[in-house]
């Protein structure tokens, strides 16, 4: 259950970074999005709640949008791809979460789940695993529907609907980007 739930969360922040390198009002994040990202990538997503202020300033008139980083062109134009590979990588997990290592002696499904919850309610890690799904679960939804116009017109209904759905949501939109220039 914990090595499901810590693939879980990791898979849901690489499908972070395609979405926060195409936020329409990232230019008012004077930092790095790469440093950002590396920081929610491999410490936590927490670091994204100045980002998530910071972004509902006012736009700079005199500033350009900056350049976007290697890793960013990389993470937007692979957004499908990052999306199927997540996507895949966050079932893989739960599905682990529930059967894997089955020969080892971890139980089934009732045991497994009782572990789960004497896990979450006892362990530092897994507070800090519940505290980043719930902030996804938050920040998911604001920054999809604020950046529907980077998806392509026939499928906006479809993902500003299931933007509110955990991970499918996010799936969604990176499969449903428009391609850029």
């Amino acid at each position: 259950m914990a090595e499901g739930l810590f693939n879980l969360v990791l898979a849901w922040t690489l499908l972070f970074a395609p979405l926060l390198f195409t936020d329409c009002r990232r230019d008012r994040y004077k930092g790095s999005l790469d440093v950002l990202w590396g920081f929610q990538m491999f410490l936590t997503n927490t670091f994204l709640i100045p980002y998530m202020a910071i972004r509902l300033n006012g736009p700079d008139a005199d500033r350009s949008p900056p350049r976007r980083s290697q890793l960013g062109s990389v993470m937007v134009n692979g957004a499908p791809a990052v999306g199927a590979v997540g996507g895949l990588v966050c079932v893989l997990s739960i599905v682990w979460a529930f059967s894997g290592r089955g020969d080892s002696g971890f139980g089934g499904i009732a045991e497994r789940w009782q572990y789960l919850q004497s896990y979450l309610f006892s362990e530092r890690l897994a507070y800090a695993f519940l505290w980043d799904m719930f902030l996804y679960s938050v920040f998911q939804p604001w920054l999809i529907g604020d950046n529907l116009g980077n998806v392509k017109a026939d499928a906006a209904r479809l993902v500003s609907v299931v933007r509110f759905v955990p991970v499918v949501g996010l799936v969604a939109y990176l499969l449903c980007l428009e391609e850029e220039d």
